[in-house]
């Protein structure tokens, strides 16, 4: 069976997205799970040393308009990215709030909420800044894209998480940040959740039909890898409300399961 260059190019990108996105994610669980004094240092370790290789990646990649060049500055935004995943599972980089939600509700409850992540959401904003003032002009723009598409689609997670999804998945979170969970709604459905989703939709839609246009190897490969990773992350929306257990998918990841 003979695949067309401009296929593959279009198709490979989905691939390699789910592949990073597997293996990322269960990496990250790996190095956060379980417990023991050196568990902190570890992990801040390897943040500060993907965080470096993820920089550097943004500012090297800017010009490149290849489709290698699409993939390194699709990997380096996701570098600089697991910083935070790692930081915050560790509970370095939280907020000044690590206390259960107490018996409040409406803005006072969100506002409880926001302190609980404050210091995260600070250091979303200086790594987007790392992240977009190199690439916003450049010749290749996938760092930023691929941020940005991180961003606010853990976001609008949040906000779903708060205002009442079916499932919270709390395996995922360490013992130390189960206070979280006080502050999730857990119900099966929020009105924010169809329109976060339809809006995320949309712009999939037209990131593929961008890719799908593409003049050039690069173009295609570029809008396909930012197309999928939004792809995936809808998909993860769609995990909060249906009857799956995803936690099963990275089995192998679970220190404290003996996996």
């Amino acid at each position: 069976m003979n695949i067309e260059p401009s296929s593959l190019h279009l198709w490979m990108p989905l691939v390699f997205s789910i592949a990073v996105w597997w293996l990322s994610t269960g990496i990250i669980l790996r190095l956060v799970d379980g417990a023991g004094p050196g568990r902190q240092t570890r992990a801040l370790v390897a943040a500060s040393l993907a965080l470096t290789l993820g920089l550097a990646g943004v500012v090297l990649t800017r010009d490149m308009t290849t489709p290698l060049g699409a993939y390194l500055a699709f990997v380096s935004a996701l570098l600089v990215w697991s910083w935070q995943e790692i930081t915050f599972l560790v509970g370095l980089v939280t907020g000044p709030n690590r206390q259960p939600c107490p018996e409040v509700k409406g803005w006072a409850r969100a506002w409880h909420a926001f302190r609980t992540i404050a210091h995260h959401e600070a250091a979303l904003v200086l790594l987007g800044a790392a992240v977009i003032l190199p690439s916003w002009d450049a010749a290749n723009p996938v760092a930023y894209q691929t941020f940005l598409v991180l961003w606010a689609m853990r976001l609008s997670a949040k906000l779903n998480l708060f205002l009442g999804v079916k499932n919270f998945y709390e395996s995922f979170l360490p013992p130390s940040l189960h206070y979280l969970l006080t502050y999730f709604s857990r119900r099966s459905f929020n009105l924010f959740f169809p329109v976060s989703l339809s809006l995320a939709t949309l712009v999939a839609v037209f990131l593929w039909e961008q890719a799908w246009l593409g003049e050039s190897a690069y173009e295609i490969a570029a809008s396909s890898l930012v197309a999928s990773l939004l792809a995936l992350a809808i998909l993860e929306h769609l995990l909060l409300v249906l009857p799956i257990h995803p936690e099963r998918i990275w089995r192998w990841a679970w220190v404290r399961q003996g996996s």
